[in-house]
């Protein structure tokens, strides 16, 4: 995209956060996951370091452990994702609202990005019908980009207030990963699944009015024949967790080449940027992130830290890895380069500029 031209580009005018109840300790999940896989699943104790070596303490979830150990339906699943994906939701975007100085009734556009479960009416929908919003509110929901969303998210956010000077747009996310376990599938991806994800909701507001970091520049860039890395596979009782062992590597031999191509086409280079606020898609992705953009080992420390508190929230956590930026160094002016991977395979880009 240019970044320029005469228009004004959007701000981020406030960021906010949302997480359910239930807190699981990573310990806990380890027990729960040995009790439930053992007796059927083969050679489960070679897997039990995926939970000691994924760098996670907590995350938190919209049910409580014990019902992890039990079956669900693909139904009772979903129906729980619609209840507790439009609470979390409410919370984040009235929280952001709060702190932009904004009323519900302000919100000219909504955006929502989630791939975790399905709503039709949309996600969207249900809350401009929740928060009692303005009738004339455009909605864009987005599914699909997995943990990509975030950022890609931000960035439709930031096109739509770029052509809609003025206009306050509303960016939310939500993902529960925690209600796609399958109780019945003994997959390797899903022992890991298990040791990774959690839930969480982030809203942001974007308006090219406001006085906060400027969403600069965004772009993407889809490898080829790499569709088979991460996504969903459809099964009879719900998603089935497909992400590919070879994605460290993958981060590691390519990010970096495609994130220059995107700087370069923005006039930056890698040397222009202050921070990399990078989704922290686990351990061995964050290490693999700091050794393609040339970082020292634990430079990508904001996202360990969110990997630790939170896990793998998919397109939220990216959102909770700026929050921390933006609370640490907010008023340093830094040049951030946010990224994020997803579906498809693909990488999405943002660069933040300014305070």
């Amino acid at each position: 995209m240019e970044s320029n031209g005469g228009i004004e580009n959007a701000r981020l005018g406030a960021l906010a956060t949302a997480v359910p109840d239930h807190v699981l300790n990573q310990d806990d999940v380890m027990r729960g996951a040995a009790k439930l896989f053992k007796g059927s699943f083969h050679d489960f104790d070679r897997l039990i370091p995926v939970f000691k070596n994924a760098a996670i303490g907590t995350r938190h979830s919209c049910v409580p452990i014990d019902w992890y150990l039990e079956e669900h339906s693909f139904a009772e699943r979903n129906a729980l994702f619609v209840e507790n994906a439009v609470d979390l939701l409410e919370q984040a975007v009235l929280r952001c609202l709060e702190r932009a100085g904004l009323a519900i009734a302000d919100v000219d556009v909504l955006v929502v990005a989630s791939t975790s479960g399905i709503a039709a009416p949309s996600l969207d929908a249900l809350l401009v019908e929740r928060l009692e919003m303005r009738r004339t509110v455009q909605r864009l929901p987005i599914f699909g980009l997995g943990c990509a969303g975030g950022v890609i998210g931000m960035a439709r956010a930031g096109a739509l207030a770029r052509a809609m000077p003025g206009a306050n747009v509303v960016f939310a996310v939500v993902e529960l990963c925690g209600l796609t376990f399958r109780f019945k599938d003994r997959s390797k991806s899903n022992v890991i699944a298990t040791a990774l994800f959690g839930d969480g909701a982030a809203a942001a507001v974007v308006n090219t009015e406001m006085s906060g970091p400027e969403l600069f520049a965004w772009g993407e860039h889809t490898w080829p024949d790499t569709l088979e890395i991460m996504g969903w596979r459809i099964e009879d009782d719900g998603f089935g967790v497909l992400f590919s062992r070879d994605i460290p590597n993958l981060v590691r031999s390519k990010m970096r080449h495609a994130a220059e191509q995107f700087l370069a086409d923005n006039d930056l280079a890698l040397e222009d940027i202050d921070e990399f606020v990078c989704h922290p898609g686990g351990a061995k992705v964050l290490t693999a992130l700091e050794e393609a953009f040339g970082l020292q080992s634990g430079g990508l420390a904001h996202g360990r830290e969110t990997l630790r508190q939170y896990g793998n929230m998919s397109a939220a956590t990216i959102m909770f890895v700026l929050e921390r930026s933006l609370q640490h160094n907010g008023a340093s002016g830094a040049r951030r380069l946010m990224s994020s991977l997803g579906p498809g395979f693909t990488a999405g880009f943002l660069v933040l500029d300014g305070a």
